[in-house]
């Protein structure tokens, strides 16, 4: 298993915040690892909405179906991915920062299936060089 955890501090308010990144197909604008998003439905975003992406990894286009599976508006959004070689867990909580916007905490679980299982540990050091560049985007993103 791979965990990255951080928070960032944006000047926006927790509502902002949480539309911009409960929908989970605007990661193309932030995350560099992100090849591709798109929402296949349509409507408003709520729990089951879900989002197709294409991850760079390891020099592999890795596409994942995400959903969200907990949404909690503007607190919480948790979404949810899994193909045959791995459950990804994403969960971005939101609360006001005392001295006015939020403090954005980005919480990824990546776990490997199967027979790669035994490559976790060196997922885990490369997943951590994936997370720094995400949240350096996430912060221009939410600046």
């Amino acid at each position: 298993m791979a965990r990255y955890r951080t928070t960032i501090e944006s000047p926006r308010t927790p509502e902002a915040c949480f539309a911009a990144l409960s929908d989970f197909s605007s990661a193309q604008e932030w995350d560099p690892g992100v090849v591709r998003a798109s929402r296949p439905d349509d409507g408003p975003i709520g729990l089951g909405s879900r989002f197709d992406l294409v991850a760079a990894f390891m020099g592999r286009e890795v596409p994942l179906t995400y959903e969200i599976i907990a949404f909690s508006a503007p607190g919480r959004v948790l979404l949810r991915a899994e193909n045959e070689s791995v459950v990804s867990l994403d969960e971005i909580t939101f609360e006001p920062a005392p001295a006015g916007g939020t403090l954005v905490t980005y919480d990824a679980d990546l776990r490997l299936k199967g027979v790669l299982r035994p490559f976790d540990l060196g997922l885990r050091l490369i997943f951590k060089r994936i997370g720094d560049q995400a949240a350096a985007g996430l912060r221009t993103h939410l600046a």
